[in-house]
C-alpha cells in the first residue's frame, strides 16, 4: 500500500474544522438538511486550499481614493464538474467562494453486482482545455467512478484537472492516483477500508441518499 502522506498529489486534510465537521456527517441520527449543509462547507473548506494555485491578473480599478492595478482571478480558468449526483451536493460550496466558475456534470452510476461504474452523461464547459477542473464527489469508495470521470473529461481536452472528496477508502485513493499520477487529490478524511459490498468503512452511508433524502 502506497504511503499516502508522502505523495505530493495526495493531500489529506488534518484541519479541525473538516474533521469536526465529518465526524457530525457520519452520524446516522445527522437528518437531510444538516448533512446537505456540512456537505457544502466541507466543499467550501476543501476548496480555499484546492484552488490556492488560480492565475491570478492585474486589472485596474478605481477605489474611494484613487485609481490602481490590483489582482483578480484571470478570465476562463475555472470548471466545476460534480460526479452525478452525489458530487452536486459539494458544487454550491466551491461557488460560495468562485461564483463566476462554469459547472459541468458528469453522469455514472455503480453496478450493484460487479461494482463497475457506467457513464451516462458528459456535459463540460467550453472550452475546457483552458480551465482548471475541479472534480467533485463526497466519497471515493473503490476509484472506479473516479477514474472514469477523469478519462472522459481528459479525451475531452481537459489538462489540468483536480479532485475533491469528503471521505476516501485506500483502494479507491490507490487507484486514482495509479491511474492519474498528474491529478492533485484532496481528502477530507481516509477512512479504514472497504467492506465486501464496496462501502466505506467506517463510512456515512450513502451519501447520495442522504444529501438528497432519499433511499
Amino acid at each position: 500500500m502506497i504511503n499516502f502522506k508522502e505523495e505530493k498529489n495526495i493531500t489529506i486534510f488534518e484541519h479541525p474544522l473538516i474533521q469536526h465537521k465529518i465526524s457530525i456527517l457520519r452520524d446516522k441520527e445527522t437528518g437531510t438538511n444538516e448533512f446537505r449543509k456540512l456537505v457544502e462547507e466541507i466543499a467550501m473548506l476543501e476548496g480555499f486550499e484546492a484552488m490556492g494555485d488560480l492565475e491570478l491578473e492585474d486589472v485596474e480599478i478605481e477605489t474611494p481614493i484613487e485609481k490602481c492595478m490590483t489582482p483578480m482571478i484571470s478570465g476562463r480558468k475555472l470548471a466545476v464538474v460534480p460526479i452525478l449526483r452525489a458530487g452536486l451536493g459539494m458544487v454550491s460550496g466551491i461557488l460560495a467562494l468562485v461564483p463566476t466558475a462554469k459547472v459541468g456534470h458528469i453522469g455514472m452510476y455503480r453496478d450493484e453486482e460487479t461494482h463497475e461504474p457506467h457513464e451516462y452523461y458528459c456535459k463540460l464547459p467550453s472550452p475546457i482545455e483552458e480551465r482548471l477542473i475541479i472534480v467533485t464527489d463526497p466519497m471515493l469508495a473503490t476509484g472506479g467512478s473516479a477514474v472514469d470521470a477523469i478519462d472522459q473529461i481528459k479525451k475531452h481536452g481537459g489538462k489540468k484537472i483536480k479532485f475533491m472528496c469528503i471521505i476516501a477508502a485506500p483502494e479507491g485513493l490507490e487507484k486514482l492516483h495509479k491511474a492519474h499520477p498528474d491529478v492533485q487529490i484532496y481528502v477530507g478524511h481516509l477512512d479504514r477500508q472497504l467492506n465486501e459490498n464496496a462501502y466505506i468503512c467506517p463510512g456515512l452511508g450513502d451519501a447520495g441518499d442522504r444529501i438528497f433524502g432519499t433511499k
